[in-house]
């Protein structure tokens, strides 16, 4: 009897079942140290700062903060942002005049602040403060650093698109006396500045103030400030960014050290990879054979969250941490679902492939439910949350579809290989099940 249904087993779908192992397995080997470089960590795994401004109109200005305006502060931003040089940066508009900037990375926070809130409107004026340039007269993009041609240090050299309107104010100047003939260039000057309380004061908004001693008829000008190239860089790169059509207060500043982030980051993995462990342990002690079959399908779940994630270019946070451990949790509570629904039929005396079939069935439509309600509570979050809990929000649905794809359908496919080759006929053990709770054990 034994022989017989021995050579009813199906060699070649338990074959099948190791070749796709060991093709998942290689994939994993060879792919999983690139998923995990290539992931962006937010500011509070690699350190950085957070930052919540609140929009409000230019100073002297009665303007609406619309949706629109939100929009086109957050582009200047972003510009600003690539002088910095920081990768994946996050800038998200919050509710109807709020704008919160999220910088991992940064090392230099006071410059990096700096930088950003600057209005970075550019003006030329004389000493009795008249108005006699702005930006409409620049090159769009036309502020880069150079050196001076005698001294040899760092400037700032600005394109004029208007040369006539230079020609003429500078005609101006250039016939007053010592002391009158100064072009004050102001950065950020508002009403209640004055050249007589700026020039020479220390963080004066008067970044240089050049005497014109005769018309200039040229295309290029030379802003000297006492810059090092740093500083030379960043303003020709705030420049080019383009002046704030809004005035930012900063509301709210959240600071991680470098080295604060990299001990979060450490215990996040560790804390995770204890976790995991002891899952698998579970598994394997008290459903055996399934047991391994779900090891096997929540590896392959972890990589491809990490390979979803890196796909949509997404930020990795600590709380997106806790979302992967806790879609470990309901990728396996998926898998306890259709075990225990399987050792049901076991225990009622049905077959190990009949148990199988009607274990799953009946599990199916019970993690379906669970998953949806949970992708739903987890959208809601994403609308309604702020920058960290949308982090978790995303991690957490990214996980719930890559759990229902292994978990579910992953494990099938593994356990049905098994199940349908009839190598575990009247092998109950190996399902947990003992024979002595067995009610009738079928031929």
């Amino acid at each position: 009897m034994v022989a017989k249904r021995r050579k009813g087993v199906r060699k070649s779908l338990i074959a099948l079942f190791f070749v796709i192992v060991a093709a998942v397995a290689a994939l994993i080997a060879v792919n999983v140290t690139d998923q995990v470089d290539d992931i962006s960590l937010g500011l509070d795994l690699q350190g950085g700062f957070e930052v919540l401004y609140e929009v409000e109109p230019l100073d002297g200005e009665d303007t609406e903060i619309t949706r629109e305006l939100l929009t086109d502060t957050v582009s200047a931003l972003s510009a600003r942002v690539n002088v910095l040089g920081v990768s994946e940066p996050i800038i998200n508009i919050e509710g109807d005049d709020r704008i919160r900037v999220q910088l991992a990375g940064v090392e230099d926070q006071e410059q990096a602040r700096e930088l950003l809130s600057t209005q970075a409107r550019l003006e030329f004026r004389d000493v009795e403060d008249n108005l006699l340039l702005d930006g409409s007269h620049l090159a769009e993009g036309g502020a880069q650093q150079n050196f001076h041609p005698d001294t040899n240090q760092p400037i700032v050299s600005v394109t004029v698109e208007d040369v006539d309107r230079l020609q003429e104010v500078t005609s101006e100047l250039a016939q007053q006396p010592q002391g009158q003939n100064l072009m004050a260039i102001w950065l950020d000057y508002q009403e209640e500045d004055s050249f007589q309380e700026e020039f020479g004061s220390p963080d004066s908004k008067i970044v240089s103030a050049p005497q014109v001693r005769q018309p200039l008829n040229q295309r290029d000008i030379m802003i000297e400030g006492g810059f090092d190239v740093e500083e030379a860089q960043d303003l020709a790169g705030i420049l080019n960014a383009g002046a704030l059509p809004v005035e930012l207060e900063e509301l709210q500043l959240n600071s991680v050290g470098a080295s604060l982030g990299q001990q979060s980051m450490e215990l996040a993995v560790y804390a995770g990879a204890v976790g995991i462990a002891l899952i698998f342990a579970y598994m394997l002690a008290y459903y055996r054979f399934m047991g391994f079959i779900a090891v096997l399908t929540l590896t392959t779940y972890i990589y491809f969250v990490l390979v979803v994630f890196n796909w949509l270019n997404a930020v990795l946070t600590l709380p997106g941490i806790a979302a992967l451990i806790l879609g470990v949790g309901m990728a396996v509570d998926a898998n306890i679902i259709t075990y225990e629904r399987v050792k049901d039929e076991l225990k009622a005396g049905r077959t190990v492939m009949s148990a199988f079939k009607a274990g799953s069935r009946r599990s199916f439509s019970t993690i379906l439910d669970a998953n949806v309600t949970t992708i739903l509570a987890a959208a809601v979050l994403y609308y309604f949350g702020t920058s960290a809990v949308q982090g978790f929000a995303v991690m957490l649905i990214v996980s719930i579809l890559m759990s229902f794809l292994t978990a579910v359908l992953g494990t099938r496919l593994l356990l049905g290989l098994w199940v349908n080759s009839r190598a575990l006929n009247r092998k109950q053990k190996l399902f947990g099940v003992k024979e002595e709770h067995i009610d009738e054990v079928r031929s």
